[in-house]
Order: structure tokens, then C-alpha cells, then sequence
């Protein structure tokens, strides 16, 4: 049909697990919408913040536990379900990331600017003391 127009978008795998990136491409702009599909329950996919980007989490089909730090504050967890769906808006100046407690996950995130790796400010695991751990209940 000659109104329907056909755009690719970028597609990254590693072992962690397979993404698409900038689904909507250009037809959205200054913003993007990635879908990261998560292999590894025994990943950690860990710290990085943004100065300017908000994030916006939901997890589509399992669940993840979601570390959220900063320098003064420390490290807390929150759990994103499909079973109790949400989204999480992660500001600038929080350190972010994750792990899958599911294989399977999948995690869509809606990203306020267009990637920019100037704007992506790494730490390491373990810079906040945090446990990953998942308690037996």
C-alpha cells in the first residue's frame, strides 16, 4: 500500500541478551524506544546514569530486579513484574541497572533523548556496596 512506509531499526546481540534499538527511528525525535529481550538470569547489566536522559522502564513479560543509586543516597531495589505492571522513571543522576530473575525477560524502555554516549556515565558493580542477591522467601 502506497501509504505505509517500511523503516528498519537497529538490532544489538550479545550474551546477555538481543535488543532493538530506536524502534521508531526518526519518526520520533529527540526521543527513543528500545526492547531489550534477556537471555541470563545470572547477568548483572550494571551502573550507568545519564546528566540530560530519562528513562522509562516496563517490564512486558517477567520480572527483574531494578538497582537505582546515587552517591549520596546509596543503592535501593525495586522489582519490575508482569504480574504487577508499571513503569519506572529513572531521572538523570541516578545510576541504574539490572537483573533478570526470569529468562525470558523482556524490558521495553522509552529513552526522552536519542542515544548518546556522551551523555552514558558508567560505575561498576559493586561501587555502591549493593547485594544483587535475591532472598529466598
Amino acid at each position: 500500500m502506497k501509504d505505509v512506509i517500511e523503516h528498519k531499526f537497529k538490532f544489538h546481540e550479545d550474551d546477555r541478551g538481543q535488543r532493538f534499538q530506536d524502534v521508531y527511528g526518526d519518526n520520533m525525535p529527540g526521543s527513543q524506544i528500545n526492547v531489550t529481550f534477556i537471555n541470563s538470569t545470572k547477568h548483572i547489566v550494571a551502573w550507568h546514569k545519564h546528566n540530560i536522559q530519562t528513562d522509562y522502564w516496563t517490564v512486558l513479560k517477567g520480572s527483574m530486579k531494578v538497582g537505582l543509586a546515587t552517591k549520596e543516597d546509596g543503592c535501593e531495589f525495586e522489582y519490575l513484574s508482569d504480574k504487577n505492571p508499571r513503569v519506572l522513571e529513572i531521572k538523570p543522576g541516578v545510576y541504574h541497572g539490572y537483573k533478570a530473575l526470569e529468562p525470558g525477560t523482556i524490558l521495553c524502555y522509552y529513552l526522552t533523548e536519542k542515544y548518546n554516549p556522551d551523555d552514558e556515565i558508567r560505575a561498576a558493580v559493586g561501587d555502591f556496596n549493593e547485594d544483587w542477591s535475591t532472598p529466598n522467601k
